[in-house]
C-alpha cells in the first residue's frame, strides 16, 4: 500500500471506468454520445443504427480496459503482465501526451466538440499525472 501502489489503483479504476463509460454510450445510445460530447456525426450514425459508433466505442473501451489492467498489475493487485514497465511507461506518455497535444489534434477531428476536447482533455491529464505518480515510485519494483 506504497503512494505507487495507490495511485495505480486509482489510475487503473480512472481507466476501467472510463472504459465502462464508453461502453455504456453503446447501450444507452446517440444520447450518451452526445453527452460524451462526439461529434455530430458519430451521433447521427448511432441514431441510424450504424455499427461503427459501436466498433470505434468497442476498440477505445478494450484499450482503456487492458491499460487498468496494467496499473494493477504494476500495482500488484494482479499477476504481473509482461513488459509492464515499458506499458506502464507508454501509458502515461499518452494520456499525457493527449491531454496537452488537443490543440494540435483538433483540425484532425474537427467534428468533435469544444466541450469535448476540454473534459477529455482534463481527464486524460488527471489519469496520466496518476499513473506518472505510480510509475515513479514503483520504478524500480517494475
Amino acid at each position: 500500500s506504497s503512494l505507487g501502489s495507490i495511485a495505480l489503483v486509482v489510475g487503473g479504476a480512472m481507466s476501467a471506468f472510463a472504459a465502462l463509460a464508453h461502453l455504456a454510450c453503446i447501450g444507452i445510445g446517440a444520447p450518451a454520445y452526445r453527452v460524451m460530447g462526439a461529434s455530430n456525426r458519430m451521433v447521427r450514425a448511432a441514431q441510424e443504427g450504424r455499427s461503427q459508433p459501436a466498433l470505434i466505442t468497442v476498440f477505445i473501451a478494450m484499450i482503456l480496459f487492458l491499460w487498468a489492467g496494467y496499473a494493477l498489475a504494476g500495482a500488484g493487485v494482479i499477476e504481473h503482465l509482461p513488459l509492464t514497465k515499458l506499458a506502464l511507461t507508454a501509458i502515461c506518455v499518452v494520456y499525457l501526451g493527449r491531454a496537452v497535444a488537443f490543440p494540435f489534434l483538433k483540425p484532425v477531428f474537427p467534428a468533435n466538440t469544444q466541450t469535448f476536447w476540454l473534459v477529455s482533455s482534463g481527464i486524460c491529464l488527471v489519469i496520466g499525472l496518476i499513473h506518472l505518480v505510480g510509475v515513479i515510485e514503483l520504478w524500480d519494483a517494475l
